[in-house]
């Protein structure tokens, strides 16, 4: 990572922020407005003389110090927070790690309650850990059922494949079912067009990570997986859900439970994971299997298997780094506030009343 000549460049991180002086403004008019109201009613009611007499003990040069420190001292507070950042560096990026493509089951059985909270909810938490674990690495994300639909192509930022992970749900294909052949055939299409161009010397580490409740039985897969393992690919499974498995929740547009989902014949389905056909599917596909279980550390294993793979060096970036000076602005602006509130407004010395006879 190297880092070019810092550049002396002013420039503001929140710059929203300066619309917080028309609130100050409006609020120091406000002020004002209601001092010359309550003045005007008081010399109304009681007279100059009378007025100036009974206000004596506030100096009005003091509470306009008082005022304009808070003022100012506001003002460096909303400075604060617009973030001044002084000085600009580039660095040079570089990551290195393998091209690994998430197929993430969203068929229907996926909303099965025998782990909780869902299978779905379960497998989503756990993808947003696992992007954690491996920093490094070109990710995409596709979602499958009888369809499927690319969600994210290979990147190296983790906030944004966590969002779209966070989106997944049935809604995400087009039909619902499950086909990983069709799904594995489409990831090899996803590496190809957004992955690092292969050639004799150049070989990047391609992983499928295959995250689903295994119901899909159709040999289509197995032969696939064969395939893509003939051509450098690895396949790792990771299997959501119980081999005495659990009904499929029927919920209205609004959330509410409604029923068990049922078949033609009006029978409620029962949905099993299927961990066989997943643990021949990562062993077609030179890989390893895993089964999901609360609290365990399967997602530390995952991970310690995918680092084990030889690594690539990815296209470096460029990343631009500027120098917070807000805590300057903050520090003073507090400091304007403490010192106003050490001003006393107070008069100590006052003039006795005299009544109708001062002149």
């Amino acid at each position: 990572m190297n880092s070019t000549d810092v550049m002396t460049v002013l420039k503001w991180g929140n710059a929203d922020a300066f619309y917080l002086f028309f609130i100050l403004l409006g609020v120091v008019a406000v002020y004002f407005y209601f001092e010359y109201i309550n003045k005007n009613k008081l010399n109304k009611y009681f007279g100059e003389k009378v007025t100036a007499w009974l206000s004596q003990s506030v100096s009005i040069p003091r509470r306009r110090w008082q005022l304009g420190l808070q003022i100012l001292g506001l003002s460096f507070l909303i400075i604060a927070l617009a973030r001044p950042q002084m000085g600009q560096s580039e660095q040079e990026v570089k990551s290195e790690g393998v091209e690994l493509m998430i197929l993430a089951d969203v068929s229907d059985s996926m909303l099965s309650e025998d782990i909780k909270p869902s299978r779905l909810q379960q497998m989503k938490i756990e993808l947003s850990k696992l992007i954690d674990l491996m920093p490094g690495n070109k990710t995409g994300l596709i979602a499958f059922a009888g369809s499927s639909a690319l969600m994210s192509p290979l990147t190296t930022d983790p906030g944004a494949l966590k969002m779209y992970i966070d989106s997944l749900d049935t809604n995400s294909v087009s039909s619902q079912g499950t086909n990983i052949e069709v799904a594995l055939s489409y990831a090899k299409e996803a590496f190809e067009k957004g992955g690092v161009t292969q050639d004799q010397t150049l070989k990047t580490t391609r992983i499928v990570l295959v995250v689903s409740d295994g119901e899909d039985q159709e040999p289509g897969a197995l032969e696939i997986a064969d395939k893509l393992a003939k051509e450098g690919f690895h396949i790792i499974t990771v299997a959501y859900g119980t081999e005495k498995g659990g009904t499929i929740p029927a919920r209205d547009r609004y959330g509410n439970l409604t029923g068990m989902r049922k078949d033609k014949t009006g029978q409620t389905i029962i949905t099993q994971m299927k961990g066989d056909f997943l643990k021949s599917l990562a062993d077609k596909g030179q890989g390893h299997f895993y089964f999901s279980n609360f609290g365990g550390d399967h997602l530390r294993k995952i991970a310690d298997d995918i680092n084990l793979y030889e690594k690539t060096q990815f296209a470096s970036s460029v990343a631009t780094q500027y120098d917070e000076k807000f805590t300057y602005p903050l520090l003073l602006g507090l400091i304007l506030i403490w010192i106003s509130l050490l001003i006393s407004e107070r008069n100590k010395i006052l003039r006795p009343w005299k009544g109708q006879y001062e002149t």
